[in-house]
C-alpha cells in the first residue's frame, strides 16, 4: 500500500479498478490534483478522475505502489505534513 505522504503531481499512472468501468485502464501522468480529482495527462488530451472512486497504480522511482483513492482524498498540502 502507498504512503499517504508521498506527492503524486508528476507521477505516471494507472486506473485498475473505477465505480465509472470505461476509466479502467486509464494511464497517463498526474498533471494537477485537487482536494477530490486527479488531472491526468494521457497523450490524448486531459482526463478528470475522482479519486474516491478508483484504485490506481503509481511509478514511484521505478517502484509500481497501490493507492485506494479514497485514502488520498484530501488537500495534497494537508495529505503531505
Amino acid at each position: 500500500m502507498m504512503d499517504k505522504n508521498i506527492e503524486l503531481l508528476g507521477l505516471n499512472i494507472l486506473i485498475k479498478d473505477a465505480e465509472n468501468r470505461s476509466l479502467i485502464g486509464l494511464k497517463g501522468k498526474i498533471v494537477d490534483e485537487t482536494r477530490n480529482m486527479w488531472v491526468i495527462e494521457t497523450g490524448k488530451g486531459q482526463k478528470k478522475v475522482i479519486k474516491s472512486q478508483v484504485l490506481a497504480e503509481v511509478d514511484v522511482n521505478g517502484e509500481k505502489r497501490e493507492i485506494k483513492g479514497k485514502n488520498v482524498v484530501g488537500r495534497t498540502e494537508e495529505r503531505i505534513r
